[in-house]
């Protein structure tokens, strides 16, 4: 197994980077956080003119058809910022649920306008009784003619104020499995999208009230939404691995950087044990959380079985993430609590992801599963 980065990897990470010095710096991130969407229209527009927005689309659909590892190492530099927006909602998670779930007319109508950026998707999957899990979904689509109807809420669903289309697995016949994946236009009548508050990261209520929906609003077969879901999750699921490695990188420079400027009593308070206990705990986890999503990623794109690798690495990234902070509000104390400092970003997000598509117990349940344990 051989992680270095190739020459284009290099370059990839470079030219993000400067995006972000240059588009998103600091303080645009900290303001970002007060906006409705967390993405300016213009971070947009050049994220899809520089080609990110459609990496894994075939380049018969208009993308790139980039390797997951490429992928990565951009998002990696994301991570970095941290950057909101629906960069992986639609480019990656989406672009993956409609190249598995979309039958050959719906990837070439949908996939080029993902890549262009003019179309952005969201997944609303989980609902008031949470549950990553098919047993987790009880939105009904009721049957109208050829289309259905729908009447329900998702919760927690990510970037979708930033949406202009959303998937959502619903329930379509008797038995736990039988769900299907529906593509709602956000504009529709009866579709309402409001902006969760409190310690999460651009996540929304989406609720449906009496949505009427064409048979073309069915993303592939009725009743094989989740198998193929789940194909799209475990091939997305390091991608954002690799995105807590960037913020777990950039919270340990924050941390390294400060205990090495403040002085007290007279020395860096980086010559303190107890600081340098902090630093070292944060370091480890930034190592777990790199090796383990590159390992997956590593798998993925060799053809190799990767199932147990991907709920292994998701399960320590957000465990990773989480704890990376605390030790980086460890190390600053009270001015990591500023908001113009730019750590509260990734606390927040780092809790965010924590649970997002699924927690640290519930992905070591599945790795378990996916080792016949």
């Amino acid at each position: 197994m051989d992680l270095k980065l190739t020459e284009a990897q290099q370059m990839i990470r470079a030219a993000a980077e400067d995006f972000l010095a240059r588009e998103a710096p600091r303080e645009t991130i900290v303001a970002l956080q007060d906006s409705e969407t967390g993405l300016p229209d213009g971070l947009w527009r050049t994220a899809a003119e520089l080609g990110w927005l459609g990496m894994l689309v075939p380049e018969a659909y208009g993308g790139s058809a980039s390797s997951f590892t490429d992928v990565a190492v951009l998002f990696e530099a994301l991570g970095h910022g941290p950057l909101p927006g629906p960069f992986f909602q639609s480019g990656v998670l989406g672009a993956l649920t409609v190249l598995e779930a979309g039958s050959e007319e719906q990837r070439r109508r949908i996939l080029p306008r993902l890549a262009a950026g003019r179309e952005v998707l969201c997944l609303a999957i989980t609902e008031p009784k949470a549950s990553w899990g098919p047993q987790g979904i009880h939105l009904a689509a009721a049957r109208r003619g050829a289309g259905y109807v729908l009447d329900g809420v998702k919760l927690f669903a990510p970037d979708a104020a930033a949406a202009t289309h959303v998937i959502l697995p619903v329930r379509t016949g008797a038995g736990e499995r039988d769900l299907s994946l529906l593509l709602v236009d956000r504009s529709q009548a009866g579709v309402n999208v409001r902006r969760l508050p409190g310690f999460v990261s651009f996540q929304a209520e989406v609720r449906f009230e009496g949505v009427e929906l064409g048979a073309e609003a069915l993303l592939g077969r009725e009743n094989e939404g989740w198998a193929a879901l789940e194909r799209a999750m475990e091939k997305a699921l390091p991608v954002l691995c690799a995105y807590a490695v960037g913020g777990c990188q950039a919270v340990f420079d924050l941390s390294l950087k400060y205990s090495q400027t403040r002085i007290q009593f007279g020395v860096p308070i980086g010559r303190f044990q107890r600081v340098q206990d902090h630093i070292i705990r944060l370091v480890n986890h930034l190592d777990a959380a790199r090796w383990t999503a590159y390992e997956a990623l590593w798998k993925l794109d060799t053809g190799r079985p990767a199932t147990a690798s991907v709920h292994l690495a998701k399960a320590v990234a957000s465990e990773a993430y989480f704890e990376a902070c605390n030790a980086a509000h460890e190390v600053h104390a009270g001015i990591g609590s500023s908001l113009e400092y730019g750590l509260v970003p990734h606390t927040q997000m780092s809790r965010t992801l924590y649970h997002y598509l699924g927690d640290p117990k519930w992905h070591k349940r599945r790795m378990a599963d996916a080792l016949e344990w």
